[in-house]
């Protein structure tokens, strides 16, 4: 893994030569401020933390007092995610958690499906805030989106009766995915509704730090850098996602923001592909270094993390 993770870095790096130059990549970033971009970097980190603790409460039995080693799992999880082509990496997850905690890899599969699940559905909710802002009847538009917000909390009571209508209706090929998303569900709604908050604050925080960033390199207005920020995260969940999200990633970028209000003037344009890149760069450190931290912390805590 730490070849091709070094190899895929190599490749990016030459790639932003050739694309912007790491000139100018740099120039940006002083303009942001250096105090501005760690702040960034660690608000990415701090959702790093929110997703391990997403999972810690998900499988809580078998994780409890291990939260250094499950950071260490879903990072090693999250970086093969973006550093590896066609969403393969998502494989890894269900093997790092029977290797280092026993869970089964039904088990563990099914739930990671659930959880993507509510992820599409919090980054989708956070996209929703630029489409509020721009509408032309705000007050409604905030009270379908606080709906569609907590629509999943609205349909877990339901979670039986719609299973069963789904086995029903649904061709015979989509009965094994209505069997995985019913046993990824957790029993109650109490550790549903945990699961649904961590998810919405991670991603609640996460496009709004990248809105943030794509903000301060010009792009504009508020609603197209939420939108170049839901783009971006969208394009790394898709099937064509590129290793290391080369090219997909700030194509996306430039699709959501472009798609909610951005200009398309050629200077503009530019504006917007030199914050994409600086962007999707921001987001690949920000895996590195919380790969890095997840392999530090438990030898500053006076452990060793198994092999």
């Amino acid at each position: 893994m730490l070849l091709l993770t070094l190899g895929v870095v190599g490749l990016y790096a030459l790639f932003l030569q050739w694309f912007l130059g790491w000139g100018e990549i740099l120039s940006r970033w002083r303009a942001v401020g250096p105090g501005t971009g760690t702040m960034a970097l660690a608000l990415l980190v701090v959702t790093y933390i929110i997703r391990t603790h997403r999972m810690q409460d998900y499988f809580r039995h078998e994780t409890k007092g291990r939260f250094l080693a499950l950071f260490r799992v879903t990072q090693i999880h999250n970086l093969l995610n973006i550093m590896m082509p066609l969403r393969t990496g998502e494989t890894s997850f269900p093997l790092l958690m029977r290797s280092e905690f026993g869970v089964p890899l039904a088990r563990g599969a099914s739930a990671l499906f659930v959880l993507r699940l509510l992820d599409l559905h919090a980054l989708l909710a956070a996209g929703g805030v630029g489409l509020v802002a721009t509408a032309a009847r705000p007050a409604v538009a905030g009270w379908l989106w606080a709906l569609f917000l907590v629509l999943p909390l609205l349909l877990f009571p339901l979670r039986k009766s719609v299973v069963r209508l789904a086995k029903r209706h649904l061709p015979a090929k989509l009965t094994r995915v209505t069997d995985e998303i019913d046993a990824g569900i957790p029993a109650d709604l109490g550790a549903f509704g945990r699961a649904w908050f961590l998810t919405v604050v991670n991603w609640g925080i996460k496009v709004a730090v990248l809105a943030w960033v794509l903000a301060l390199m010009g792009v504009g207005p508020l609603s197209a850098s939420v939108g170049g920020a839901l783009g971006g995260e969208i394009s790394s969940v898709l099937p064509l996602h590129a290793p290391a999200g080369v090219g997909t990633y700030p194509a996306g970028i430039a699709a959501g923001a472009t798609a909610l209000g951005a200009s398309r003037a050629p200077d503009a344009l530019e504006t917007l592909a030199g914050a994409s890149v600086n962007t999707h760069l921001l987001i690949v450190v920000s895996a590195l270094v919380g790969t890095g931290l997840s392999l530090i912390l438990p030898f500053l805590a006076g452990g060793r993390p198994r092999s």
